[in-house]
This record gives C-alpha cells, sequence and structure tokens, in this order.
C-alpha cells in the first residue's frame, strides 16, 4: 500500500513539472491562454505591482530561468559544501534521474517547493498590496508570501521557514526590492538539485517595465554553499482577465473539467 500512495504522489507531482508552453497550451487556470497586448503597453503605474502574473518570454538576446535551472548552460557557483551536497541530489526535472530514482522532495513528499524554487512552477502569481504590506500569492497551492513594508529591519535572527521571512521596499517609482531571510533547509534552489544552507538570502528586484512587463532580478547569497553571489532574471506578463484557481501538489485538480 505504501508503494501505491508514493507512487500516486509522484505522478501527480510530475504533472506539477510541465514546461511553461505545455501550461499555456493547456489553458491552466481562469483566462489562461489569453494572448499578450498586441499593442504597445502603457507606461508603469507608479509603486504598483497589483495584478496576476504569468512567466512570459524575456527580452531578444537576454536569457531568464528555464526548465530546472536559473542559469540555462551555466553551473551555479557552488562552493566544495554546496558540491558535496548537490551530488547527494537525485533530480528528475533535469532528466538526471526517472521517477522512480528521484529523491526531489516536492515531487516524492509533496513538500513546499520553498524560495526561490516556487517560481519554477508553471502557474501565475497575484500581487497584492496593502497599507503594511504586499501579498505574492501563488495558484500553486496557494502559498502566500508576504513582504512587510512597515519599516521593520530585516531579522538578525530569523525562524527557519519554508518561504523565509521578507522585507520590502520602494527603491523608485518602478522598482520595489525585496530581502528574504530565514529559510529551513529541507528545499532546493531549483529543480536540478541545488542545495542551500540556512544561511541563504534571497534579494529580489521587481522593475516594472511597463504597464503590462515585470523583470525580477534575482540575487542569490550563501556563504555556505556558494562561492560568490548567483543572479538571473525572470519576465512576467500582466493577465488582466485572470484569477487563480486551485492548483495542489495532491494532483485533485486533475479532476476539473476537461483536464
Amino acid at each position: 500500500m505504501r508503494n501505491k500512495v508514493i507512487r500516486a504522489t509522484v505522478a501527480a507531482a510530475a504533472v506539477l513539472a510541465l514546461t511553461w508552453v505545455g501550461v499555456e497550451a493547456q489553458g491552466r487556470g481562469r483566462g489562461a491562454g489569453a494572448a499578450a497586448p498586441a499593442k504597445p503597453s502603457q507606461p508603469a503605474p507608479k509603486r504598483d505591482l497589483s495584478g496576476v502574473w504569468m512567466k512570459g518570454a524575456a527580452p531578444a538576446g537576454v536569457k531568464q530561468f528555464d526548465g530546472s535551472a536559473w542559469t540555462p548552460g551555466i553551473e551555479p557557483p557552488l562552493s566544495a559544501w554546496g558540491l558535496a551536497e548537490k551530488s547527494k541530489s537525485k533530480a528528475n526535472n533535469s532528466g538526471d534521474f526517472q521517477l522512480d530514482e528521484t529523491n526531489d522532495p516536492v515531487l516524492t513528499k509533496c513538500y513546499p517547493p520553498g524560495v526561490p524554487r516556487v517560481y519554477f512552477h508553471p502557474y501565475p502569481f497575484e500581487i497584492i498590496q496593502t497599507p503594511k504590506s504586499v501579498l505574492q500569492i501563488f495558484e500553486y497551492d496557494h502559498f502566500m508570501r508576504r513582504f512587510w513594508t512597515d519599516g521593520r529591519p530585516i531579522p538578525a535572527d530569523p525562524d527557519q521557514l519554508w518561504m523565509g521571512t521578507s522585507i520590502g521596499k520602494w527603491l523608485n517609482d518602478t522598482t520595489f526590492e525585496v530581502v528574504t531571510v530565514g529559510f529551513n533547509t529541507k528545499t532546493w534552489i531549483d529543480r536540478s538539485g541545488t542545495p542551500h544552507s540556512e544561511q541563504l538570502k534571497v534579494t529580489e528586484r521587481f522593475h516594472r517595465l511597463d504597464m503590462d512587463h515585470l523583470e525580477i532580478e534575482f540575487t542569490f547569497e550563501d556563504p555556505k554553499a556558494l562561492a560568490k553571489p548567483w543572479i538571473t532574471k525572470g519576465f512576467f506578463e500582466l493577465r488582466p482577465g485572470w484569477e487563480l484557481g486551485e492548483i495542489s501538489c495532491s494532483g485533485d485538480y486533475l479532476t476539473w473539467p476537461g483536464a
């Protein structure tokens, strides 16, 4: 019985490992598959990231995270400790191991993906702004992050959480910076098995390029796992007609009509 449960969990989780193109084609989520704006976008509103965002195409000549890696074709700058830990990983999304061989905690245990890996799940997220914080809600398992904007400092001794503790501030009218610390060590940085320690710090700069396009620059710092900061980017498109649906690691969304 236990083996049957494990196989069912892995099979359901494997569906969540679809490519971005596959998800767009399937039309997941309310309003999914809507075409990007055909006309030139309007200027970005000031200090406003609100709305539903979906990963989109990168500008010509610019690379972004894709597949299972933050920097496709470029190995992460791992320390000796990081290399030793990664050698223990058996990643399926990278194609190195089969589903019955992987020890990916998301695929085998339905663990939360954590930050920053949560961005690899090919589903949208919504940003909601409040007077004291900014909320980032992911369609996948409805994970939520709260970016505190009430002036509190980055905690010196944070609790170790799946999604960490995040402090945000506006750098200018179109750029919002979020620093997140306090992660447990049960997650990978990416879908290729890259490890991190409890010292991981993730800095995200949300730069709204115009009304319809958002660039996020990610900087990962971990003096134990990384030999130097690791920097990458992601590009997202506004989906004004979308509402977040319900996607869970359990795979119960596969019973939706038309699934």
